[in-house]
């Protein structure tokens, strides 16, 4: 699965914006239903009698990579499948996203993980905000009294990994921020205000710890268990560097503090997803066609892999932020040519590539892990943008 980067990157410089201005959705749409099929077949070939792995994650030695319920990635594939039934309102497709999202549900027990959002709001979320089933009610709700676990009131933040203690001591990610949408669903839910308190506060204080002064963010701020005011170490583990800005890193902060904005209506967070996105689009690294390299500060650019995941849920992101900015025509106009490129250049061919939608994301290339491969995740922020254009379209 892995490409030629050099030739790709090159090819894609020299055709940026000389594609077509128009995007067909429908078209798309039509694609990734075709390929979804491929995929949905290609998962019961890979998972060979197996009950315990349940979503597809990546390509990994040209085979499908399918991942446990307890993986950060594993609500993606059900997220997708509820996204064509939103769009399509075909029932086939509804009856596939339960039964995907069924296999995620026992992760609302699990405390052992901050990923809690990931897996279970972008299934379960999606499904009771398709349904209003009152089951899923029930597992959100539970999903969310099981992350705030995590929450340390002193510290202000909710722990993210409980991996190398020998290495960090009460680390915090910014991927973590995505999480806090689980937290104002059930407060909303619930109508216990514990949950939002929580989110603000974690918020809040990743606005003041994670961020340098020109809005690029560190990956792990890991604070001292000991004295929870006291932060140890500011560093990166997918980056390139402890001082480089890691492209992904620099999409869920936007997408988180767009998100707390719809949430809280608190300026300070529309502030940031804007500065966060200033950061994103005047930086000098940043490709013609807006598909960042997977790290801002990548040594080897122009000559580096892309990370279209990351380009993914910056599209989405700046969708929302356009309805709540007074620079909106500005930032969906960005999606716009960003969700072009993307479906001009970087999407698999209809059969191909085990069903994912999009090729050329990087998962983590210092362990040279899911470099310039499809990515669960890139399809899925794929298809919300593509949704929340229909949306603002209309």
């Amino acid at each position: 699965m892995k490409r030629n980067i050099i030739v790709l990157t090159t090819a894609l410089l020299l055709s940026a914006g000389a594609g077509a201005q128009k995007l067909s959705i429908p078209n798309v749409f039509r694609d990734a239903e075709q390929q979804t099929l491929v995929m949905l077949a290609e998962i019961d070939k890979a998972k060979n009698g197996s009950k315990e792995l349940v979503s597809p994650r990546t390509i990994e030695n040209d085979c499908l990579r399918l991942v446990k319920s307890g993986d950060w990635t594993s609500g993606f594939f059900p997220g997708v499948l509820w996204y064509l039934y939103e769009y399509t309102k075909n029932e086939d497709w509804r009856e596939k996203a339960k039964a995907f999202t069924a296999n995620i549900e026992k992760e609302q027990w699990n405390g052992s993980t901050h990923d809690m959002g990931f897996k279970v709001y972008c299934s379960v979320g999606n499904g009771y905000r398709l349904t209003k089933d009152e089951h899923y009610k029930e597992v959100l709700i539970r999903s969310a009294q099981t992350l705030s676990t995590r929450f340390n009131k002193t510290a202000g933040v909710i722990r993210s990994w409980d991996h190398n203690k020998q290495k960090w001591d009460y680390p915090v990610i910014i991927d973590n921020m995505l999480n806090l949408e689980l937290l104002f669903e059930a407060s909303r839910l619930t109508g216990d205000k514990k949950y939002y308190d929580i989110a603000v506060s974690h918020a809040d204080n990743t606005m003041k710890n994670h961020f340098r002064k020109d809005y690029s963010t560190w990956h792990v701020v890991d604070y001292d268990s000991t004295q929870y005011g006291k932060i140890n170490k500011k560093t990166t583990h997918q980056g390139y560097s402890d001082a480089s800005a890691w492209a992904r890193g620099q999409a869920w902060g936007l997408y988180g503090y767009t998100m707390c904005y719809r949430e809280t209506k608190d300026p300070r967070y529309l502030k940031q997803a804007e500065n966060i996105a200033g950061f994103i689009f005047k930086h000098p690294n940043l490709p013609k066609d807006l598909v960042p390299y997977w790290d801002f500060n990548a040594p080897g650019i122009p000559n580096e892999p892309r990370d279209v995941s990351a380009a993914t849920v910056i599209a989405s992101a700046l969708l929302e932020l356009s309805a709540y900015s007074k620079k909106g025509s500005y930032y969906k106009g960005l999606a716009k040519k960003l969700l072009i490129n993307i479906t001009e250049h970087y999407r698999a061919p209809v059969g191909k590539d085990f069903g994912f939608i999009l090729l050329h994301s990087t998962g983590s290339k210092p362990a040279n892990s899911e470099v310039d491969v499809p990515l669960s995740y890139a399809d899925y922020y794929y298809l919300e943008a593509l949704l929340r254009l229909k949306k603002i379209n209309k």
